[in-house]
């Protein structure tokens, strides 16, 4: 049979590779998935493919591998889809009814890229110094590492945040936000600190990184940024 709906749970870096794979198996019809940390990797399969219906997906699903053939499924959450090519706009109702029909709790998203700007803020304050200092997401909070950058970290990206979507969020906000989820996630290993500690490539690029590149387009300077990536890649 077709492939009805592929959904495409690679690491971002790995998106345009593995399409390049697979959708010349697949109906032109068929809608694609992508389930990426970040941002970047989106974009990107969309201005390559932008005659395919192509939507993303933001989850706080959590899950793990502690070892390649044991998955955990670390907390339930929400799932929101949106689209980012103008064909998928009419497969966005049938892909929720889809998902949802595994179990997941799924949303229809207008606004897919902002709702995937917040969790890029969430994972900008929290995985690179949980891969950094080699420990689960809550103990970020009581280290010298974030307690000296969260700060600037916070005061880069409100500033980025307003510049690539007009929207207006204090640094202070930010902050909270992130803590939030540290807390609510303590004892979670991130999928950058995993990525670390099997040897992996992280996702840095796509997550603080991207940050960098947006500041670069913004002429916005992104020092805490550039030096997370900087330190997260020498590892």
């Amino acid at each position: 049979d077709a492939i009805s709906l592929l959904l495409v749970t690679t690491k971002a870096g790995d998106s345009i590779a593995s399409l390049e794979a697979w959708l010349p198996r697949i109906p032109e019809d068929t809608p694609v998935v992508l389930f990426q940390n970040g941002l970047g990797s989106q974009q990107s399969v969309a201005e390559r493919w932008p005659e395919r219906p192509i939507l993303a997906a933001s989850t706080t699903e959590g899950a793990n591998r502690p070892s390649p053939d044991v998955l955990v499924h670390a907390g339930a959450g929400d799932t929101w889809v949106g689209t980012l090519t103008a064909s998928a706009a009419e497969h966005t109702t049938r892909v929720v009814q889809r998902l949802a029909e595994t179990g997941l709790r799924v949303h229809a998203e207008e606004n897919i890229l902002r709702r995937l700007w917040q969790k890029l803020v969430v994972n900008a304050g929290i995985n690179p110094f949980t891969a950094l200092l080699d420990c689960p997401n809550g103990d970020i909070l009581g280290a010298s590492l974030y307690k000296q950058n969260i700060d600037g970290l916070c005061h880069e990206i409100s500033l980025l945040l307003q510049a690539e979507t007009r929207e207006i969020i204090a640094p202070l906000i930010l902050q909270e936000r992130i803590e939030a989820v540290a807390k609510h996630t303590a004892s979670n290993t991130s999928s950058m600190r995993a990525d670390v500690r099997a040897g992996r490539k992280t996702e840095i690029d796509f997550i603080n990184g991207y940050l960098v590149q947006c500041g670069k387009r913004h002429a916005i300077a992104t020092p805490v940024n550039q030096m997370l990536v900087e330190r997260v890649q020498a590892l």
